[in-house]
């Protein structure tokens, strides 16, 4: 089981934009290509703040209000939220605050030997990287300069480096996974 943050980057390190938006990842498709495909089978919980989890609601399942579209993910779901947000009928997703610590021994649990993924945003992220808790960085760079927007990931991380394991292209993005501990 590994805790992954697998993300798409522009060049300059920013996941959304300034506005807080993903046009510009738009512009490349959906991401259900081979690479997500593959990926996507081997997690088995997912974890996402609430900033991700408004967007998802409002760009994919309430895209059309007239007709809302299911939730994208079978896996259960975590959120983190100190707010109270509205679910999605027929998901799993379970609502959390405070210390990512605990909420990943449950994540763990029921990952049933599957991974973790950390779908965003970048402080998540490196709230479970504070806690030795982020095993591997999974990043699709894509060939645009956001010049400002979303840190990639808000922290220092220089002793020890991170160790790029893989590189790859996955059509017009740079794929390169680095393993965080160890």
């Amino acid at each position: 089981m590994t805790t992954q943050y697998y993300t798409a980057t522009s060049i300059d390190g920013f996941i959304a934009d300034a506005d807080n938006s993903l046009d510009w990842l738009l512009q490349f498709g959906d991401g259900s290509g081979d690479t997500y495909s593959a990926f996507i089978a081997e997690v088995g919980a997912i974890v996402m703040g609430s900033t991700t989890y408004e967007w998802v609601l409002e760009h994919h399942v309430n895209a059309d209000a007239d007709h809302p579209r299911p939730w994208m993910y079978e896996q259960p779901t975590w959120v983190f939220s100190s707010r109270e947000l509205p679910g999605v009928e027929g998901a799993d997703i379970r609502f959390v605050r405070g210390d990512v610590v605990a909420v990943h021994a449950t994540m763990t649990e029921a990952a049933h030997g599957k991974n973790i993924w950390i779908v965003g945003g970048g402080e998540l992220a490196g709230q479970f990287h504070d806690h030795g808790l982020l095993d591997e960085l999974i990043l699709g760079v894509a060939p645009i300069a956001l010049g400002a927007g979303a840190p990639l990931l808000p922290r220092v991380i220089s002793h020890p480096p991170m160790r790029l394991t893989d590189v790859r292209q996955d059509g017009p993005f740079a794929l390169l996974t680095y393993a965080v501990r160890g």
